[in-house]
């Protein structure tokens, strides 16, 4: 009886920590599983980003100066024109 007990409860504090760990875990906060479609003109964004490489695309993240934020596909030219553009002003 004390031995089922004792399995009993370690088992419960097993399961227990593992929904805590679980809860706990740090993941990206910010991952695109969409493109925006249309080219966005460089003088309407103020920022941009590049998303975690733990998300499964990697992805440019916009910020627009109206606040927006827009994810777009970084293999296109304009996007690569835009991110060029955004880092030469910043310089």
């Amino acid at each position: 009886m004390k031995t089922a007990c004792i399995l009993l409860l370690c088992m419960l504090g097993a399961a227990l920590f593992c929904t805590v760990s679980c809860n706990n875990a740090v993941g990206p906060e910010n991952c695109c599983f969409k493109f925006y479609p249309k080219k966005i003109q460089k003088q309407r964004i103020d920022s941009y980003y590049l998303t975690d490489n733990r998300c499964a695309w990697s992805a440019v993240i916009l910020r627009t100066k109206r606040g927006s934020k827009v994810c777009v596909n970084p293999n296109d030219d304009w996007v690569k024109e835009v991110t060029q553009f955004l880092d030469e002003k910043a310089f």
